[in-house]
């Protein structure tokens, strides 16, 4: 028994393709991607309300946490 070996290189996805893929996933499972604004004022608030420390508060991740944080809190 012998393999043979593959005759073609992987292919590789579109960076439009990958994006089309990742959309496709988020609504399979519910989920929408939103680019928002905050004010500093609204920030200020997850940090006053315990989301977010206050050595984090310029940190893009950390908002992102406290906000998904937040939700989950007030809307569940």
């Amino acid at each position: 028994m012998t393999t043979n070996p593959p005759t073609a290189a992987p292919t590789t996805c579109s960076a439009a393709a990958e994006r089309m893929r990742r959309y496709r996933e988020r609504q399979r499972v519910g989920l929408r991607c939103l680019m928002i604004e905050l004010r500093v004022t609204e920030i200020g608030a997850l940090v006053r309300n315990g989301f977010l420390k206050a050595d984090a508060r310029n940190d893009p991740y950390s908002i992102e946490m406290a906000l998904y944080e937040f939700f989950e809190r007030t809307l569940a």
